[in-house]
């Protein structure tokens, strides 16, 4: 209990970018741009696909899902960046450290196994076109999403008390620009081998559970695009899931590199700048790529443009 009540009143100092913190006022609104970015793009998604009635498919239901991921995604982490850009205060609190740290661990479980359901979507859609209908049914897909949020709610509170009671009496610093697993436990004094151990199974559970949905899915895919015979039928039947690929990879190849590589080849500076790439550039592109690389999307943002926003102010 002794421990427990110490690390209670622990006040941690999140280290961030040393670089950056030279120039907070520049680096405030670099961060501030790319937050209102990804907040900005991935609202107007959910916004497209509730109001086009043309969007209203399984595909487009989970992307608004993924947007509303992305959103908190970010969401979790810059806002307190900004605020020590601001302030030039760095710590944060034992409670608010936890805090962070379980909700970003819930979002990016969720995402893991939202990726894997789209994959599943794709493969109804191409593979068994006549059924998908009847297996992707509305009720079907809502109970889909909440399977991933509830297996990302009850998968990361274990996790989250182990590391609560660790003894911290070393340094309070941690070195990243969010309460992370990895550079929040090397500050404890104890032994904690087998919590990385423990982690490193909970994350490959979670990836690698996911991963084998999300192959299957894409090899009875492209086998079906093979023996399509036109080129036209090949490109336009890929164009329906290349956009969710594209964020399938780079993902998927960002958190395998974090969280299941060994530990011994750990590196707390190359962690961070790799979870700037998967926690805040990736949730950021995401509606760039699917609107870019879409018809339907692009099709239903300029429709969007065009009757809610230019014609109110023209006439």
């Amino acid at each position: 209990m002794e421990w427990v009540n110490r690390t209670s009143l622990v006040e941690f100092t999140i280290l961030g970018f040393p670089g950056l913190m030279a120039e907070p006022v520049f680096s405030f609104f670099i961060l501030l741009i790319i937050y209102i970015f990804n907040v900005a793009g991935n609202t107007l998604i959910i916004i497209v696909t509730r109001m086009d009635h043309h969007l209203h498919t399984p595909m487009y239901f989970f992307l608004g899902n993924l947007s509303f991921v992305d959103i908190s995604f970010t969401t979790v982490t810059l806002p307190k960046m900004l605020a020590i850009f601001l302030s030039q205060k760095r710590t944060i609190s034992f409670a608010g450290c936890m805090t962070q740290m379980y909700f970003f661990l819930t979002i990016g479980t969720t995402e893991c196994f939202l990726l894997a359901v789209m994959s599943y979507d794709r493969y109804v859609a191409i593979c068994n076109p006549l059924k998908y209908t009847l297996i992707m049914r509305r009720e079907s897909c809502v109970l889909m999403v909440l399977g991933c949020w509830m297996t990302g709610v009850l998968s990361v509170p274990l996790p989250i008390i182990l590391i609560s009671r660790l003894p911290y009496c070393q340094s309070h610093v941690i070195n990243h620009f969010f309460c992370d697993i990895s550079p929040v436990i090397q500050l404890s004094c104890s032994d904690i081998h087998h919590l990385e151990v423990f982690f490193s199974f909970v994350a490959s559970v979670v990836i690698l559970g996911t991963i084998p949905v999300i192959l299957m899915s894409y090899v009875h895919i492209i086998l079906t695009i093979l023996r399509i015979t036109s080129s036209t039928g090949k490109k336009k039947t890929f164009s329906t899931c290349a956009s969710h690929l594209t964020v399938v990879l780079i993902y998927y190849g960002t958190i395998i590199f974090m969280y299941i590589r060994p530990k011994s080849k750990s590196n707390l500076d190359l962690d961070k700048q790799t979870s700037v790439f998967y926690s805040v550039i990736i949730p950021t592109l995401n509606p760039l790529i699917y609107s870019l690389r879409n018809t339907e999307m692009k099709n239903a943002l300029r429709t969007l443009f065009q009757n809610r926003l230019l014609f109110p102010v023209l006439s």
